[in-house]
């Protein structure tokens, strides 16, 4: 069994510029089978857009996603985790801050994206939450 978030999180996560538009964001979602994105000014992780961000903070608001950008809707004050912290410290976080994705971060670099899904399938394989989780993608 996984010890680390290094040993279970999906490496490479999609991080695109705060000034990119909502639009371009849902369709690397699209693209990529994904349902988040980290968001970058800069170098600076500032945030994650989620494709329930998307819905709910840009089409029920009316914004135009191909003018409004992702600083607009994207959820901030980002709680992010190292590789090498332990499974049972983001379980802990994801916890007490209500979180269902935590970014992996060396330094201030994204490296990776853990799910409350890929905890569940590593956890408790047999859970509803793993078998949903590791169920193909339903295009």
């Amino acid at each position: 069994m996984p010890n680390t978030v290094r040993e279970l999180m999906t490496a490479d996560p999609v991080c695109l510029d705060s000034q990119a538009t909502i639009s371009e964001a849902a369709q690397e979602m699209a693209d990529r089978d994904i349902g988040d994105i980290l968001v970058l000014d800069g170098d600076d992780l500032v945030g994650i857009v989620t494709d329930r961000d998307i819905v709910v903070r840009a089409l029920a608001r009316h914004l135009d996603p191909e003018q409004s950008t992702l600083s607009e809707i994207l959820s901030g004050d980002m709680v992010t985790i190292a590789p090498d912290d332990s499974l049972d410290r983001a379980v802990q976080l994801m916890r007490t801050r209500a979180l269902r994705r935590l970014p992996v971060c060396a330094g201030n670099e994204p490296i990776g994206m853990l799910s409350i899904g890929d905890l569940a399938e590593a956890r408790d394989p047999n859970s509803a939450l793993a078998d949903i989780s590791s169920a193909r993608a339903n295009r």
